[in-house]
């Protein structure tokens, strides 16, 4: 169909708020771009173009009047059910049940909504995951409960500080010491035996598991300034933890504690 310049601009409006909220919430690069381009052919606009990268998008459209846009990515988490809504409106704008201004009005809602879970909600499960890991990694049950309180107050610590911390890596190492200390006193009170599989279990809610898996599949769609530079933050988010949990046993192991 045919587009003036003033739907034109609606439509690279849609297509870059449908792009912002996947890359703000854990999609991956070739998953935005496909669904950006997607909605722009469904509103008659076939020749668009799309660059993304982990810290910005570029959007353009061809015609009588070429528009082109560009927005920074500056806050990034993990919020796949914003993913899925946005996959759904695309779906329902290839099925043309929706008109420009229709699917913003619904995009600018899955924006503004609160994340699916609250805080606590996440802590628990964080807890509940960090005692299940102990276990998965041989450890003994007797350890499930320390495990359960180390994983639930270093997730608790890395959320908190990460409103005060504008560096996402001081907020994981902060963290990671955090648990590193906890399981340290639970193993030295007597209260846990294993402090092996105490620290491992409790720093798995950490770990940046979805950033390598969006890396890896990247990568292998060929997006390799996207795949490498999530690939780059996976890695030093995996150093600053490591840091934080290497910092605290040299500490304890100085001092002599049997562990």
């Amino acid at each position: 169909m045919e587009t003036t310049s003033h739907s034109d601009r609606l439509i690279a409006k849609v297509c870059m708020l449908a792009g912002q909220i996947m890359m703000e919430n854990g999609a991956e690069t070739y998953r935005v771009e496909d669904t950006m381009t997607r909605i722009a052919d469904s509103f008659g606009l076939p020749r668009s173009q799309s660059f993304v990268t982990p810290t910005g998008i570029i959007f353009s459209i061809e015609g009588s009047a070429p528009d082109t846009r560009l927005t920074r990515i500056s806050e990034r988490s993990t919020d796949l059910r914003k993913v899925i809504e946005v996959n759904a409106i695309s779906r329902r704008i290839s099925a043309g049940e929706l008109d420009p201004q229709e699917a913003l009005v619904l995009l600018q809602g899955i924006e503004k909504s609160n994340p699916g879970l609250s805080a606590g909600v996440k802590t628990a499960v964080a807890a509940i995951s960090s005692g299940c890991f102990l276990i998965m990694f041989k450890g003994e049950w007797g350890d499930f409960l320390p495990a359960l309180v180390t994983g639930g107050l270093g997730y608790a610590a890395v959320t908190s500080l990460h409103r005060f911390l504008s560096i996402k890596l001081f907020s994981e190492f902060m963290a990671s010491v955090v648990v590193g200390i906890l399981a340290c006193i639970f193993v030295a009170s007597g209260m846990a035996h294993n402090l092996n599989t105490l620290i491992i279990g409790s720093v798995m809610p950490l770990v940046p598991g979805l950033l390598i898996t969006n890396a890896v599949r990247d990568l292998m769609a060929g997006h390799y300034v996207s795949g490498l530079s999530k690939g780059a933050e996976a890695f030093l988010t995996a150093l600053a933890i490591g840091t934080g949990i290497a910092v605290v046993l040299s500490f304890y192991r100085g001092e002599g504690l049997t562990l």
